[in-house]
C-alpha cells in the first residue's frame, strides 16, 4: 500500500515493542535452526574419509599396507589440505554473494537456493573416483553452504523473540554439532568397507538434511524486516502476525512493526542508501573511535568470527582422527574423534540458558579463559610426555577445551554477528561476519597439516601452544570490545551501542522508542509521513 495506506499504531513505552509470542512461533523459529546440520556434517564428515584405507588408495594410488607401510600410507599434507580447504573457499565466496541475494529476493528464498546448490556439489562428491571431482565438488558445496550459513542467522534473530533470541541461535550452533556427531557415526561405521561405499555413503548422506530444510523453509514465512526494507509495510504487517502467532489487527503486531519501521529510517537518515556499492562502502562508514559506528560494527562482526576459528576447535574436527593417528599411542582414533564430538554436542546445549541467564558477553570471557587453560596444558603435556597415560591426560583435557567452546564461543559468536548490525546493512553485515569465518576456517584448514605432518612442520601436540596463544587474544579482545545484547530487540542493541561502550554495556537500560523520536500522532499511531518516505526509498534505491 503506497503513500502510507498502512496505519500502525506506536508506543513510547520501551516493554511493549515486541508482541507476544506463542508456542507455535517458537518451534517456526527454532526450526530454521536446523540449517547447522548439513553445515556441521559437511565439515566433520571430511576427517574421517581422509584416514579411510579405500579413499587414501582411491585418491593416492598407494598399495594398501602392509605393501606400503602404515606410516606412509596416508594422504599427503597438500592433498589434506587442498580438500579441507577448498569448502571454507567455497564457503567465503557463497557468504559474500549470499548478503546481495537475502535483500534482492529475500532471506528464506536465499537460504533454498543455497540448498539447491549445496546438493549439486554433493552429487559431484559421490559421483567421485579422484581428486579432482571430489575437490570440484566440496568448492560447489562450499557455496551453497556458504549461502545458508550466513542467511540463517540472519534470519533467525529478525524472526526471533528477543527475550529467547541467543537461545534460539545457539540452537544453530547445536544443530552444529549434532551434524559432526551424525557425521562421525556414519564414518565410524563405514570406515572398514573394502569398496567406494566407505566414503560414498557419509558424502551422500548429506543430500538429506539440504532437502529437510529446504523442503521446511518453503512452509515458513519471510522476514518481516526484509518487507520493511523492501517498503512493503502491508506484507511485512501480515508476515509478523503469522511469526508472532496475532491476528492482523494486533496492537501488539502493529506497535512491533512501527518500531522497526522507525529505527529503519531512522538509520536511512543516519547512512543514506544510494545504489549497490554504496550500499556496501555503508558497512565501512564512521568512526573507528565511535562504538556504533558501522565501520565499528563491521568490524567487531568479523573479529568475532576471526576470534571463534583462532580458538583452533577445528583443528580436532578437520583433523582431529590423523592427529589421534600420528600419536601412535591410540588403538582407536575413530572412536576418539566420536568421543570429542559427543563431547561437543552434550556441551553447546548448556548455552541455551546460560546465553540468556548470564548473558553474551561473560560467556566470551570467561570461555576463552578455560580454554587457554586446558590448550596449554595439553601442549605442555604432550611435549614433556609420550607416554600412553600422557596421551589420555591430552585427551581428557582436549574434551574440557571443547566443552568451554562448544557452551560459549561456539554459539556466542554467532548470536552476536546476528544482533549487532542495523537493518540497512544487516545482511551485509551478517554476510561479511560469516565470510570472515570462512575466511579463517579456509586459512587454518591450510596450513594446519604443514604445521603438525611428520614430514612438514613435525609440531605435533606443540600445535595447542599456538592455538592458546591465540585464544589468550580472543580473552582480552572479549573484555574489552564485546557488548553486552541479553534481553534487548534488535531495535534496541542499535541504541545501545549509541549511547555506553562494551565495558559498560550490561548496565544499559531501554528508556525510549524509535517510534517517539521519529514522530507519534495524537492517535497514538506512527507518523504516516515515516511510513511514506520507508516505502519511497525502498523503490528507488
Amino acid at each position: 500500500m503506497p503513500g502510507g495506506g498502512v496505519s500502525l499504531a506506536a508506543t513510547g513505552d520501551v516493554n511493549r515493542i515486541e508482541a507476544p509470542v506463542t508456542v507455535k512461533a517458537y518451534f517456526m523459529c527454532a526450526f530454521a535452526a536446523f540449517g547447522g546440520i548439513f553445515f556441521g556434517y559437511d565439515s566433520g564428515y571430511i576427517s574421517g574419509v581422509m584416514g579411510m584405507n579405500y579413499f587414501i588408495h582411491t585418491i593416492t594410488g598407494l598399495p594398501y599396507p602392509p605393501a606400503t607401510a602404515t606410516v606412509d600410507f596416508v594422504l599427503p599434507a597438500w592433498q589434506k589440505s587442498l580438500i579441507v580447504s577448498i569448502l571454507s573457499a567455497g564457503t567465503f565466496f557463497g557468504a559474500l554473494l549470499a548478503g546481495d541475494l537475502a535483500d534482492w529476493i529475500g532471506r528464506r528464498t536465499t537460504i533454498i537456493i543455497g540448498c539447491v546448490v549445496f546438493i549439486i556439489g554433493v552429487i559431484l562428491q559421490t559421483a567421485s573416483a579422484s581428486l579432482g571431482l571430489i575437490v570440484a565438488g566440496r568448492l560447489i558445496a562450499g557455496f551453497g553452504v556458504g549461502f545458508v550459513s550466513a542467511i540463517i542467522i540472519l534470519y533467525m534473530s529478525e524472526i526471533a523473540p528477543r527475550k529467547v533470541r541467543g537461545a534460539i541461535v545457539s540452537g544453530y550452533q547445536f544443530c552444529i554439532t549434532l551434524g559432526l556427531l551424525l557425521a562421525s557415526c556414519v564414518d565410524y561405521g563405514t570406515q572398514n568397507r573394502t569398496d567406494s561405499g566407505s566414503y560414498r555413503i557419509p558424502i551422500a548422506l548429506q543430500m538429506l538434511w539440504a532437502l529437510i530444510l529446504g523442503t521446511g523453509l518453503l512452509l515458513l514465512p519471510e522476514s518481516p524486516r526484509y518487507f520493511v526494507k523492501k517498503g512493503k509495510i502491508d506484507r511485512a504487517v501480515a508476515v509478523l502476525a503469522r511469526v508472532r502467532g496475532q491476528p492482523l489487527d494486533s496492537e501488539y503486531v502493529q506497535q512491533e512493526l512501527a518500531e522497526i519501521v522507525a529505527n529503519h529510517e531512522y538509520e536511512m537518515t543516519v547512512i543514506p542508501q544510494s545504489g549497490y556499492f554504496s550500499s556496501w562502502a555503508n558497512c565501512f562508514k564512521g568512526s573507528l573511535f565511535k562504538g556504533s559506528s558501522n565501520l565499528r560494527r563491521t568490524i567487531l562482526g568479523t573479529s568475532l568470527q576471526m576470534m571463534q576459528q583462532w580458538t583452533g576447535v577445528n583443528f580436532v574436527f578437520y583433523f582431529g582422527t590423523t592427529f589421534f593417528q600420528s600419536l601412535g599411542t591410540i588403538s582407536d582414533p575413530f572412536l576418539i574423534g566420536l568421543i570429542t564430538t559427543l563431547v561437543n554436542v552434550c556441551s553447546t546445549p548448556i548455552s541455551f540458558w546460560t546465553v540468556e541467564r548470564f548473558g553474551r558477553r561473560p560467556l566470551l570471557i570467561w570461555g576463552a579463559l578455560g580454554m587457554v587453560v586446558c590448550q596449554f596444558i595439553v601442549a605442555i603435556v604432550g611435549t614433556a610426555n609420550g607416554s600412553i597415560t600422557a596421551t589420555k591426560a591430552m585427551i581428557a583435557f582436549i574434551c574440557i577445551y571443547i566443552f568451554f567452546f562448544a557452551s560459549t564461543w561456539g554459539p556466542g559468536a554467532w548470536v552476536l554477528i546476528g544482533e549487532i548490525f542495523p537493518l540497512p546493512i544487516r545482511s551485509r553485515g551478517v554476510a561479511l561476519s560469516t565470510a570472515s569465518n570462512w575466511l579463517w576456517n579456509c586459512i587454518i584448514a591450510v596450513i594446519t597439516p604443514y604445521m603438525v605432518n611428520s614430514d612438514k612442520g613435525n609440531l605435533g601436540p606443540k600445535v595447542f601452544f599456538v592455538w592458546g596463544s591465540l585464544c589468550t587474544c580472543a580473552f582480552i579482545y572479549a573484555y574489552m570490545l564485546v557488548p553486552e545484547t541479553k534481553g534487548l530487540s534488535l531495535e534496541q542493541v542499535d541504541r545501545m551501542l549509541e549511547e555506553t561502550n562494551a565495558r559498560n554495556s550490561s548496565k544499559w537500560v531501554p528508556h525510549t522508542t524509535y517510534a517517539s523520536q521519529m514522530g507519534l500522532t495524537d492517535k497514538g499511531t506512527l507518523a504516516p509521513e515515516i511510513i511514506e518516505e520507508v516505502e519511497r526509498k525502498a523503490s528507488v534505491v
